[in-house]
């Protein structure tokens, strides 16, 4: 102490802990930098739809703006105690309050990000509202450990179903009291025509799945009692996707994305985008699938329906004599039916 006052030497440290910030904010963002680029191949695939193109888009606006943010305030952060280190003879200066400055940053924040939030209510609201009429609309129901997917046939409607309908046989439940069931067909793959808006009707048998489909950037879970949907508009063929890729073995795939079990990571299911005409040229090759289990559904028909729906694919005796109390298929009506191969029409 001099003088009744204290004197302490600040020595070249000051400085160099000052410089420091700085290297560490640089340092901080060239690792980052190098960070996100090394993991560019591991983002989301380009999207193949038209909903999202615009969310991603949503997404790469929020990303710049949060980054320009963050990379702002953080320089100022870093560059402050370099610029306001100790130097002999400055004084400290008294600013207690800017209500000016406070409004700015609290005023355009706010509107940027209720401009997101609009942004993005439009959208999901959109995706999620009854899909445009003439959609294809298209069944897909999760179960331990595997994807189903049900179309309508020329009708242009799926049949009802009900869970107490569900057996080894008639896995999707479905109820053959409605005419609309018996043109329905359960392909192996799920296809879907490249610029045509896609309705999907989304249940669940056991436990909860996720459907997500990531090219089409579309995510929505599968929920036991409680169907739900999500429509979509493919943009590119598979086609186009593997000559964008350059993978002449590229495919969509549907997976699932909530964990079920132990054979979660085996709910893959193939997904092929056509051209229009090719895939109506698909659907056309397809058969229903009451007339490749003609022998199950006649013992689950109404009399008036089995006559009307089934007389094209079981000898009329074998009709007459199942009744729609029978559970189960007699060796004899599989037999009559094994080799019926006749295309199905909704009357």
């Amino acid at each position: 102490m001099i003088n009744g006052r204290y004197q302490k030497t600040v020595g070249v440290g000051n400085t160099v802990n000052a410089f420091l910030f700085i290297v560490v904010f640089v340092t901080g963002v060239l690792a980052f930098y190098l960070s996100f680029m090394s993991a560019r191949d591991k983002f989301l695939p380009e999207a193949a739809s038209a909903h999202g193109v615009r969310t991603d888009m949503l997404f790469w606006v929020i990303m710049a703006v949060l980054t320009l943010a963050f990379l702002v305030t953080n320089a100022l952060l870093y560059f402050f105690p370099y610029m306001y280190r100790f130097k002999e003879g400055n004084r400290g200066y008294f600013y207690p309050d800017n209500h000016t400055v406070e409004r700015i940053w609290t005023i355009i924040p706010a509107i940027i990000m209720a401009g997101f939030v609009v942004y993005g209510y439009k959208e999901w609201h959109a995706i999620t509202s009854p899909a445009p009429a003439g959609s294809e609309v298209i069944e897909i129901m999760g179960k331990q450990f595997a994807w189903q997917v049900r179309y309508p046939g020329a009708d242009g409607q799926l049949g009802k179903y009900h869970f107490r309908k569900i057996d080894a046989v008639n896995e999707f439940g479905i109820d053959f009291n409605d005419t609309a069931s018996y043109d329905d067909f359960i392909p192996m793959e799920l296809h879907l025509p490249k610029g045509k808006n896609v309705s999907l009707h989304i249940r669940s048998r056991d436990v909860i799945h996720s459907v997500f489909l990531p090219h089409f950037r579309v995510k929505m879970d599968a929920v036991p009692g409680m169907p739900t949907k999500f429509w979509f508009t493919p943009t590119i063929s598979t086609k186009e996707m593997r000559e964008k890729t350059g993978n002449a073995e590229f495919n969509y795939e549907l997976a699932c994305t909530e964990v079920c079990g132990r054979g979660h990571y085996a709910m893959r299911f193939l997904v092929i985008v056509d051209e229009p005409a090719d895939y109506e040229k698909w659907k056309a090759s397809q058969k229903s699938w009451a007339s490749l289990n003609a022998a199950y559904v006649a013992t689950k028909a109404p009399n008036v329906l089995k006559e009307k729906y089934l007389k094209e694919f079981l000898p009329s005796e074998t009709i007459a004599k199942t009744s729609v109390s029978d559970t189960l298929m007699t060796p004899e009506v599989v037999a009559d039916s094994a080799h019926v191969d006749l295309k199905f029409s909704h009357e």
